[in-house]
């Protein structure tokens, strides 16, 4: 027994998407839908209110201009320079209702104040009819009305003011009223959204990643009543699918399987034929055969790849990752499997001195018996066809960190590192590769791995010569 070899660490598994990725787009355009509609209602809400003011401000401004007469009508005589007022009781109350907000004013023509608040002076209107206008005074904004007036006292000028300007109150309370309640709304909302987006479409989150864990060669249906009932229609629409497309690969299958099937056995008899006419090749003179030697040895290479080709073939079909989902598994010693191999192979290998060789430990796992078989004979003939005459083959199986494994190293050429993962593909073969195949032994060895929910790992061997092929196995 030769010493048993520490493997490379396994390669790292691929992160799962996130799964929020699905409704980063639903919640955006919700959040859009529900937000669009809020700004809209705030900036309606915005000018509702200021349309209100402005009609409070109209009012204000007709009480104003009827405050003027009644003022203009206090005036009872002159008192030298200046008039003599006796105010009329509407603007006795005015003045009264918010005592430093109200003012009055009577100027003369030029402008001059001559009774009332001195700062309510200023150019008088050209003509009879009443001008309004806004004025900043005392760190507040005054709505005052001049207007021309006939009194005792001679034409004159009146101004009222007040500092309630509704439109000033608005744009005031616009932030308290307006901007902030729909703020608060607009944030309540996002937060609505992304909570109930998220609870909502928890069925559909799991479907996703349901569909996302599934195997490529897994065509089974998904199970419609674990769906949202709007996602339903989906679901069996991709059921429908996964029917259409396992009918059409069940049939290729059948195909392949039907067709190496009837090849085994004209093949069969062909090979026998032909082994007859080499060993007989090898025994008389080449004049006593109606074939040349060097022709009878090419067909029955010949007929051998082709032999080996169905049985890759039927073994592929068979070995169907899908198809064997229902089959029952069975205890597997992988110590017995790899003495097996070895005797079925040992003949071929000892032909070319090659030194095939056992690694093993006691192990078992669930599986499928005539299948594993199969993987382990593909891997060690795999390596014995191409490993250099004289060299060395190891089967291993044992217990890796509490895990089952199978493997197979040669220190033969080994495969350049671009093209490791392709050498799993199906009738792919490196280029300028020595020796015969189909280039099926290392797809169904990776086939059958799938089966058993598992894949194989490659690399090179010891000291970085020829190759070594893992089969990690659950326990």
């Amino acid at each position: 027994m030769r010493p048993f070899l520490r493997p490379a660490t396994p390669r790292p598994r691929s992160r799962a998407a996130d799964v929020l990725g699905v409704t980063s787009g639903l919640r955006r355009r919700l959040l859009v839908m529900l937000i669009a509609p809020l700004i809209l209602l705030a900036v309606l809400n915005a000018w509702f209110d200021y349309r209100s003011a402005d009609n409070v401000a109209a009012q204000q401004d007709q009480r104003l201009q009827a405050l003027v007469p009644l003022v203009a009508d206090s005036v009872i005589g002159d008192a030298g320079e200046r008039p003599l007022l006796m105010l009329a009781p509407p603007v006795e109350e005015f003045l009264k209702e918010r005592p430093g907000s109200t003012g009055y004013a009577i100027l003369d023509l030029d402008g001059h104040v001559v009774h009332g608040d001195s700062w309510l002076g200023g150019l008088p209107p050209t003509d009879s009819e009443p001008e309004f206008h806004s004025e900043e005074h005392g760190g507040a904004t005054w709505r005052i009305v001049r207007q021309r007036q006939r009194t005792v006292f001679g034409d004159v000028v009146v101004a009222v003011s007040d500092s309630s300007d509704p439109r000033q109150q608005w744009a005031r309370s616009i932030l308290y009223k307006v901007l902030l309640p729909n703020l608060v709304l607009i944030a309540a909302a996002a937060f609505a959204v992304r909570w109930a987006v998220q609870r909502a479409l928890k069925p559909l989150l799991a479907l996703k990643e349901a569909v996302e864990r599934r195997s490529p060669r897994d065509l089974s249906a998904i199970d419609e009543t674990a769906s949202p009932e709007e996602v339903r229609p989906l679901v069996d629409s991709l059921n429908r699918l996964f029917q259409l497309v396992n009918a059409q690969a069940e049939s290729q299958r059948r195909f392949v399987a039907d067709a190496a099937h009837q090849l085994r056995t004209p093949l069969a008899g062909l090979q026998a034929q032909v082994e007859a006419w080499a060993q007989a090749a090898g025994t008389r003179p080449e004049g006593n055969l109606a074939l040349p030697t060097e022709q009878v040895y090419k067909l029955r290479n010949a007929t051998r790849r082709t032999s080996q080709l169905a049985n890759q073939l039927l073994a592929l079909s068979r070995a169907d990752a899908r198809g064997m989902q229902v089959q029952p598994q069975q205890r597997v010693d992988l110590k017995a499997l790899c003495e097996d191999s070895l005797q079925a192979h040992l003949d071929a290998a000892t032909s070319r001195g090659i030194d095939l060789g056992l690694d093993v430990e006691a192990a078992g796992v669930m599986g499928h018996e005539w299948l594993l078989r199969e993987l382990l004979s593909n891997l060690v003939d795999n390596a014995v066809k191409y490993c250099d005459d004289g060299g060395t083959v190891t089967i291993r199986c044992g217990l890796r960190e509490g895990q089952p494994f199978l493997e197979v190293e040669d220190d033969g050429p080994g495969v350049a590192a671009a093209e490791m993962p392709r050498i799993l593909e199906r009738f792919y073969r490196v280029q300028g590769t020595a020796g015969e195949g189909n280039g099926l032994g290392l797809a169904i060895a990776e086939e059958i791995a799938r089966v058993h929910h598992s894949h194989l790992q490659l690399q090179p061997g010891a000291g970085g010569r020829g190759l070594k092929v893992t089969l990690p196995l659950p326990g």
